[in-house]
């Protein structure tokens, strides 16, 4: 009996120990009041002073819309080409047939082909960022859609991955052009950059990501369009933008 209630303390002490909110957690819970509301250019300033990574996270905007995503008129998509870019350089595949090939590869695309490349994610392969192709071969694209659709990596017409135009395709993409989708909760997340980025730059972003949703609005959609808007970075709490001051 007297072993199990020291096994027993020494569970709890240890669980007590793992709950117990870190220092500089604590130190940025005081900066950030949960309950207002900040114009962009507030928020992407306490975004970057309560960051406590030692890497260059990733600065994301959360936009909840009034839509329902289960309605095809009002399932979110598209893409926004940030200003200045994400802050990460894109690694782009290119599904393509040989005669598109050295343009592809002039544009900057990482891995360009068709069979080979196939074969190879049919394997478990998927060493890329965004997939591109030309219409002419997404009949055997097709073949790999189990593999790369449920990780956001099929070429779509909507987010203009299928394309004649490699080099424009490759181009926007290594250039700072996002995809995004609407998730089950009418939801969008995308990142604008990285906390090495200065406000300005992330408030530009942010905008242009808010602006295209706002002229992506279904004419179905009814009553309030921009719900609420989060900003955060890796890591972080999550502070909140005053929709109303978007412009």
């Amino acid at each position: 009996m007297a072993v199990k209630t020291e096994k027993a303390l020494i569970t709890s002490q240890f669980f007590f120990k793992m709950s117990r909110v870190p220092k500089k957690r604590k130190a940025v819970d005081k900066k950030v009041d949960s309950a207002k509301l900040h114009t962009l250019d507030e928020a992407m300033a306490i975004v970057k002073d309560v960051n406590t990574t030692k890497f260059d996270a990733s600065v994301d905007v959360h936009v909840r819309l009034g839509i329902d995503p289960r309605k095809a008129d009002q399932a979110i998509r598209g893409t926004a080409n940030l200003p200045h870019g994400t802050g990460k350089t894109k690694r782009v595949l290119v599904f393509c047939t040989p005669d598109k090939e050295q343009e592809a590869k002039a544009a900057g695309a990482d891995h360009v082909g068709l069979d080979e490349l196939l074969t190879k994610i049919l394997g478990g392969w998927t060493d890329f960022d965004v997939a591109v192709a030309t219409p002419t071969v997404m009949a055997q694209v097709g073949k790999v859609a189990r593999v790369l659709g449920p990780r956001g990596l099929m070429p779509n017409p909507k987010t203009g991955t299928v394309t004649m135009d490699l080099a424009t395709a490759i181009t926007d993409v290594k250039g700072g052009k996002v995809a995004f989708r609407v998730d089950k909760y009418g939801i969008i997340h995308s990142s604008v950059g990285r906390v090495s980025f200065t406000p300005n730059k992330l408030v530009d972003n942010a905008n242009e990501l808010i602006h295209t949703l706002i002229k992506m609005k279904p004419s179905s959609a009814k009553g309030i369009y921009l719900k609420s808007i989060t900003v955060a970075s890796t890591m972080s709490p999550g502070i909140k933008v005053d929709a109303k001051s978007i412009r």
